[in-house]
């Protein structure tokens, strides 16, 4: 008997056969995938394996160079982000696009405010619509306060926001959930799945391997701008997944190497600015990595700020080596031997349009020059050994640093103070984004670091990455410090229970 059952509807998007190449670098190489209604499809590989130039193809930000893109079964062709959007697109990108100068409100609704009498614009309808669209995400950021300021939590809140606002058929989400705590995470994913279960197809980025297998229905692997895989999400785990990605096993996450701590080369007493953070003190000697841990807005970024000088604090001391340093003077902290790797690498911690040679000398300028004069060849003799030591991948060190991954961004930045030869180094955040390989060179970078005598600080939202490699943990709860635990005490109970102000509970 002939099969009588309807047809399966095409897939909401595919691309067919996509290639591209940036020169001499093939970014994708014959690339099929479909996103079929009612799914959460992951996209996972390393950095540098095309994800990012996927997400483009799809947004109409490139156009491929051989194969093409479809909707609803029809070829189409997107050759700017307006066709993407009007083609029901939506795409959450990694690292926030907003308007700094604009309200919160123009951000969500830029290009479709709504109109009043006069086709004027009607303001309170476009606040009123704001508010409604934080409503379904659980959570509230005024609409008419600027965007300047937000925090990454905050700025990545409102582009879910102003997807939604599209009422988009495709949903592509570029690492989402970077900057966001657990329960923020928790109020994002209710609203994915609200919108997978009413018909959209989502696109979902993430290196986060549990939100992978939380989150999505099928997982395709990516290697080198290839495809390599595609399974339902219950018919693998993450070994499997992760020796797809990088093509070998990674054998160790958090190569942490046993040190026994020096002399005290920072010391915090006392450190306190208004509505930020109060009372904070700590130590940490040669050979220590300390965590500072908690939910995003404990005020664990401003602490470090505060430290190397960006913010200026209120009261307290911050001592390098025995030597106090001046409020509010990055300048000095640098000369004490301190180094600040900044949570934001594309806005405090690159300048996007400038190579990656010069990006990597910054702090150097003068020490590299000759008679005040800097040569090209003088940068890229001072940048290739770093960029070989941590792996950066690069067609040319005078590229743009905007070509290349975010991983290799974060690389550049790290290059860039590490080449200065720091005492303590401030590391905020320093595998948001990143792939798997990418975090084990990372982890092993700050091992041999601290195994050399350095100090560091290290701020991370991501647990497993606190336990595996700290010798003490700092918690903070609304600007406190609520917990110093060492390695031996410190678990995913205690830390969380001190995060959320259970200090009882904690001890």
């Amino acid at each position: 008997m002939a099969d009588r059952s309807p047809p399966e509807p095409p897939p909401t998007m595919a691309l067919v056969d996509v290639a591209k190449s940036f020169g001499a670098v093939q970014a994708l190489r014959g690339l099929s995938m479909d996103l079929r209604p009612g799914r959460v499809h992951a996209l996972v590989g390393e950095n540098g394996a095309g994800k990012s130039t996927v997400v483009k193809a799809i947004a109409g930000v490139h156009l491929p160079d051989t194969g093409h893109v479809e909707i609803d079964g029809q070829r189409v062709e997107l050759t700017t982000p307006a066709d993407a959007q009007r083609a029901g697109v939506a795409v959450i990108y990694q690292e926030p696009t907003l308007f700094p100068d604009l309200s919160v409100a123009e951000n969500i609704f830029m290009g479709r405010q709504p109109l009043g009498r006069g086709r004027r614009i009607d303001y309170a309808t476009m606040r009123e619509r704001t508010e409604d669209l934080f409503a379904r995400l659980g959570v509230y950021i005024d609409p008419d306060r600027p965007a300047s300021g937000l925090s990454i939590a905050d700025q990545q809140l409102i582009e879910i926001a102003k997807a939604l606002s599209r009422d988009a058929r495709v949903l592509v989400m570029d690492e989402p959930t970077a900057a966001l705590s657990g329960t923020e995470v928790e109020r994002m994913f209710a609203v994915t799945r609200s919108l997978r279960d009413n018909g959209a197809a989502i696109l979902f980025i993430s290196h986060r391997f549990d939100e992978i297998f939380a989150l999505s229905d099928e997982i395709t692997v990516m290697r080198d701008g290839g495809f390599v895989s595609h399974a339902p999400t219950a018919e693998l785990d993450i070994d499997t997944v992760v020796r797809l990605m990088v093509g070998r096993e990674v054998t160790t996450l958090f190569p942490k190497q046993e040190v026994t701590p020096g002399e005290v080369l920072l010391e915090v007493d006392g450190l306190t600015r208004d509505a930020a953070f109060e009372d904070v003190s700590f130590s940490v000697r040669a050979g220590e990595i300390v965590a500072l841990a908690g939910l995003v807005g404990a005020g664990r970024s401003e602490v470090v700020r505060a430290v190397f000088g960006v913010d200026r604090h209120d009261s307290g001391t911050v001592r390098v080596a025995g030597r106090t340093l001046p409020r509010g003077r990055p300048a000095a902290a640098m000369e004490a031997g301190l180094a600040l790797v900044p949570e934001d690498r594309r806005q405090q911690g690159l300048v996007m349009e400038l190579s990656v040679q010069r990006n990597a000398t910054l702090t150097r300028r003068w020490a590299l020059s000759r008679l005040g004069v800097l040569t090209g060849a003088a940068e890229r003799s001072a940048t290739r050994s770093w960029a070989r030591r941590l792996h950066v991948k690069a067609a040319r060190l005078s590229d743009a640093v905007a070509t290349l991954s975010g991983g290799n961004q974060q690389k550049v930045v790290l290059a860039k103070w590490l080449a200065t030869g720091p005492r303590v180094l401030l590391i905020d955040e320093p595998t948001r984004g990143i792939d798997v390989s990418t975090k084990a060179e990372v982890h092993r970078l700050l091992s041999e670091l601290a195994a050399d005598g350095m100090a560091v600080v290290m701020v991370s939202s991501e647990l497993p990455e606190v336990l595996g490699m700290a010798d003490r943990v700092l918690v903070m709860h609304e600007g406190r410090v609520t917990a110093e635990l060492p390695r031996a005490e410190a678990s995913e109970e205690s830390v969380m229970y001190a995060a959320t102000g259970q200090r009882e509970a904690a001890a």
